[in-house]
């Protein structure tokens, strides 16, 4: 006998208490009760609800706060890819006093949201913006490292046709990058916000982090604080450092500063600088102890030490220059 369903028919339906009759189905929600059909499940509805709804909150609490995936790395130079430009910059380390990071980042509010990656639509792949800058030092720019397609020859309208045959093979990261030209105004497309919506949505429901962080902004800045929070979550639970340490914010604006810690925690742990500066904040204020403060100092210096490089360096330096320039 098929060791599955032998395990599923010892176990009863949760309204007609049927046993056996065919493979009994679970409830997608909870995960802890079955049923024989879809008319059992909807009958048993009014007696399962609060149950259900409690043990589904508590799932989702556990996959919410375990460890997040590894960041991707860099297929070039084998280095995590930070989220945003200058997560990576080689500064002091943080301390209780000060955020060396989150200190530039006010300063430099420009680079503060900036993409560290490269994408190539040619082949659907990207690389930091450190190995770009060394692409460019060794006049290797115009050359796609990964199928050597010719890039410097390329007029803006077939590179935005590239990024359209991404789109139409439903490639989430292109998707997303159309979105944002919708969102802005950028690469000669028309700004148009409900455009931009649809089109982050559909990266989203393929897989897209940034796009569940952006309709997680885009949500919170409508009022709309349920559909912020899941798509912040949605995001945090892929390894999206910002989105989680947003999504700390909104907590703690609802009074749920127990949460909104257990997420600063986790998101400056990753090496996320916003979550740390709060973090630091919640420990002046009496809300962390020293002994955490000091394991996530540790654990957040760490974390910005992996992501550094002498190309990351030179490109940020490249850009701090041109800021100044202008």
């Amino acid at each position: 006998m098929n060791p599955d369903r032998e395990d599923a028919t010892v176990q009863c339906c949760a309204e007609c208490g049927v046993v056996g009759g065919g493979i009994l189905k679970t409830c997608k929600s909870c995960m802890s009760v079955k049923y024989c059909n879809v008319a059992c499940q909807r009958n048993h509805w009014s007696t399962h609800k609060k149950d259900c709804k409690l043990r589904a909150a508590e799932l989702r609490d556990t996959a919410l706060f375990k460890d997040p995936p590894a960041k991707e790395d860099c297929p070039i130079c084998f280095l995590p890819m930070p989220i945003s430009l200058i997560s990576c910059m080689s500064l002091p380390p943080a301390t209780i006093s000060s955020v060396p990071i989150n200190d530039f980042a006010i300063s430099n509010v420009e680079l503060a949201g900036m993409n560290m990656e490269d994408y190539y639509p040619c082949c659907s792949k990207s690389v930091c913006k450190g190995c770009y800058y060394s692409f460019c030092e060794s006049e290797n720019d115009v050359k796609c490292p990964f199928c050597n397609s010719d890039r410097g020859s390329k007029t803006d309208e077939e590179r935005v046709g590239e990024v359209m045959k991404r789109v139409e093979a439903n490639d989430a990261r292109a998707i997303y990058m159309l979105a944002n030209s919708y969102h802005h105004g950028f690469n000669g497309s028309q700004q148009d916000h409900a455009k931009a919506m649809e089109l982050y949505a559909r990266s989203a429901e393929l897989g897209c982090d940034e796009a569940h962080c952006q309709r997680g902004k885009l949500f919170y800045y409508e009022g709309d604080l349920k559909k912020a929070k899941f798509h912040y979550e949605a995001a945090a639970m892929a390894g999206h450092e910002l989105a989680r340490s947003d999504l700390g914010i909104l907590e703690s604006n609802s009074g749920n500063t127990e949460r909104a810690i257990k997420h600063w925690i986790i998101a400056a742990s990753a090496g996320e600088y916003q979550a740390m500066h709060i973090l630091i904040k919640e420990f002046e204020g009496g809300f962390v102890g020293r002994d955490v403060i000091d394991a996530i100092l540790i654990a957040y210096n760490n974390a910005c030490a992996e992501m550094r490089s002498e190309a990351r360096d030179a490109y940020l330096r490249l850009w701090n220059d041109r800021t100044d320039e202008n």
